[in-house]
């Protein structure tokens, strides 16, 4: 019994033994998976803040990035105002030279003009002093005759002298003076209608008026859509170039022409049948044939004028005056053509002073160069009379071709039988039935102002009034004037137009500004 109750409390001793090593050795693997849990966390954390860190790094450079852009952004647009604000300040250099320069040849040729004058003056002034001291001599001579043959001082002599004439001769002077006034008077009426007459007589000049179409014939209408070109291309080229308007509409075989300005109206309608007759009709093509059709005009020009200068027989001229006189047929006045209306004037005056003794070669000359301004006012300010005067004392014609000029629109007194002559024949010229029309030069007049208002600003290199003066085309230089600059530029434009011309219904401002780039492959 005893031995299994020892027996019994040994196994029990012993489970007890085994059930604390078993326990602890349970403990003691528990406290190992503590110890990896944490261990685990704690990597887990450390990835974490290295992650946090990466993602902390990155958004730093994105903002360091973004600084970045904004400050090259910040420094191109300073840049772009800067290089804005030396290219206005360049065109403003470049304007005020222009303008300085414009002034100083207008102060040039004015002093060329006071320097004419003033030699004339002091001439003048010579002849009459010359005169006055002559005067003088013989009143003495008299007064000395008086004395010695009366007796008398000269203060005596003349008082009676005076008197004498006075008492006894007012009556008869009268008398005679007024005779004399009507049978000179009478006289001088009845030599100037001789010398009309006879001037009208020996010379007849064209009714004709100019117009404002040219009429350009086409084979077959299909020309019309090649004139015309793709989305058209063409007509504005031609349009943009020749500055004329070119009217295409259901008229059979024929375009027209449209164009205030006569010398621009010539040159499309020549380069519009040559490029007809050529058939390839295209932008570079129409530059091309644009420039040589110009060049042979102004080759004709010349010509014209040195035909005219020899029919009349009128001697040497300087070669600018003669260019100006072929540039007339490209200039009307009234309706009137300005060429035409310069010969009838010649004509008519060198058989006027013909028949009133003076020279006849002399007055040719003055009534074909009266007008002679009237070539230059298209392309430079000022009226016809100060331009005309400017180029002929410029190239030392005679006076009396400068009197003719100014006073044929009464700016001086006529000191000539030939500025006479010269006078009377533009008179008759200008007012002999059918010669003017006003309605047309009062058009002419206001299409000019409006290409002269938008020729003035800066940038612009070429105005054209087109559709009857109810469009002005603006070509400008697309280094000076950008796309924004355009859109300010035609609103100016529009407000000068509104402020200084009249005109019925509206002009529309169409600012043209184009950029080429060209290159060669060599």
């Amino acid at each position: 019994m005893l031995n299994d109750i020892l027996q019994g409390g040994s196994v029990a001793i012993l489970s007890g033994l085994i059930g604390f090593l078993i326990s602890k050795k349970i403990t003691s693997a528990n406290f190992d998976v503590y110890i990896d849990q944490a261990r685990a966390k704690a990597g887990a954390i450390e990835n974490e803040a290295q992650i946090l860190l990466q993602k902390s790094s990155l958004k730093s450079q994105e903002i360091e990035l973004e600084a970045m852009k904004q400050y090259e952004s910040a420094k191109d647009r300073a840049k772009s105002d800067l290089e804005k604000r030396e290219n206005d300040v360049t065109r403003k250099e470049q304007s005020f030279d222009k303008y300085r320069q414009s002034e100083e040849k207008r102060l040039h040729d004015e002093l060329i003009v006071v320097n004419a004058k003033r030699v004339d003056l002091e001439r003048h002034e010579k002849s009459l002093d010359l005169l006055k001291s002559k005067y003088e001599e013989k009143i003495n001579e008299a007064f000395h005759t008086i004395e010695h043959s009366a007796g008398m001082t000269k203060d005596e002599a003349q008082a009676v002298l005076l008197e004498k004439v006075e008492e006894k001769s007012r009556a008869e002077i009268a008398h005679i003076v007024r005779r004399y006034e009507n049978e000179a008077r009478q006289e001088g009426k009845r030599k100037a209608d001789y010398i009309l007459a006879q001037a009208t007589s020996r010379f007849a000049g064209e009714f004709a008026a100019e117009r404002l179409t040219n009429l350009v014939y086409l084979d077959n209408d299909e020309l019309k859509g090649r004139i015309i070109g793709k989305e058209g291309r063409n007509i504005k080229a031609l349009e943009t170039l020749l500055g004329v308007d070119i009217i295409i509409d259901e008229t059979p075989n024929a375009i027209l022409v449209s164009s205030f300005n006569l010398f621009r109206r010539a040159i499309a309608t020549k380069t519009l049948q040559l490029l007809i007759a050529d058939g390839r009709i295209q932008p570079a093509r129409i530059e091309e044939i644009f420039e040589k059709v110009s060049q042979e005009f102004e080759v004709s020009i010349l010509n014209e004028g040195e035909e005219i200068i020899a029919d009349l027989d009128i001697g040497v001229m300087h070669p600018d005056l003669v260019r100006l006189i072929g540039r007339l047929r490209y200039r009307a006045s009234y309706g009137q053509n300005a060429l035409a209306h310069t010969l009838e004037v010649a004509h008519l005056a060198g058989i006027m002073a013909a028949e009133m003794g003076g020279d006849s070669r002399l007055a040719k000359r003055a009534g074909l160069l009266h007008d002679i301004g009237k070539s230059l006012t298209h392309d430079v300010e000022g009226n016809h009379v100060d331009l005309g005067a400017l180029i002929c004392n410029r190239h030392n014609e005679s006076s009396v071709v400068i009197n003719a000029i100014y006073a044929h629109h009464g700016q001086q007194e006529i000191e000539s039988i030939e500025c006479g002559a010269v006078c009377a024949a533009d008179a008759l010229s200008a007012a002999r039935p059918g010669a003017r029309r006003e309605v047309l030069e009062s058009f002419l007049k206001r299409v000019t102002e409006i290409e002269e208002i938008a020729s003035l600003h800066i940038g612009v290199k070429q105005a054209y009034a087109i559709n009857a003066g109810r469009e002005i085309r603006v070509i400008v230089n697309a280094t000076l004037v950008n796309d924004d600059e355009s859109i300010l530029l035609a609103k100016e434009i529009a407000r000068e137009i509104e402020e200084r011309v009249q005109y019925p219904g509206e002009i529309k401002v169409n600012v043209i500004r184009e950029s080429r780039a060209i290159e060669f492959a060599k």
